[in-house]
């Protein structure tokens, strides 16, 4: 089941980590987006958090599985769920992005509909502190998709 997380609810910041690195840039933006959860047996195993970003638009971030039910199409079914809840509530577009080494995000958005639109080059060197690595490969790009939803 994914639900809305309560306002009264602790983040949950094990998961959010996974996606993102930086506690400080996670809860500056769940703060400012709305944070939604996948259940599984009463445990909070997956996440994803649905952003404003300008008119219209919305942002897909920090979606994360986790690890002990990876292989599950958890992710998907995140996604899925993500663009739907966008869908609803009136966003023509929304929007994702990833590490350039995320070839299994990559992969998976584009399997739910998602279309490359850009690069933002070295957005991981200027926002982050430390060096990032996935797959064997430095994150230093932010590879942009997005979805029309009309």
């Amino acid at each position: 089941m994914i639900r809305k997380l309560h306002t009264e609810e602790a983040l949950p910041m094990n998961l959010l980590l996974l996606a993102d690195p930086s506690e400080r840039l996670v809860r500056d933006y769940t703060t400012r987006g709305t944070c939604y959860v996948l259940e599984k047996e009463e445990k909070m195993v997956g996440v994803y958090v649905l952003l404003p970003t300008r008119p219209d638009t919305v942002e897909l971030v920090n979606v994360a599985v986790d690890e002990a039910y990876h292989g599950q199409g958890l992710g998907k079914q995140l996604v899925l769920h993500a663009i739907q809840e966008a869908r609803q509530q009136g966003y023509r577009t929304i929007e994702i992005g990833t590490g350039n080494s995320g070839v299994n995000q990559l992969a998976l958005y584009q399997k739910c509909g998602f279309r490359m639109t850009s690069i933002d080059r070295d957005f991981f060197l200027r926002h982050y502190e430390e060096p990032i690595f996935e797959n064997g490969i430095q994150v230093v790009d932010m590879v942009r998709l997005e979805i029309d939803l009309i």
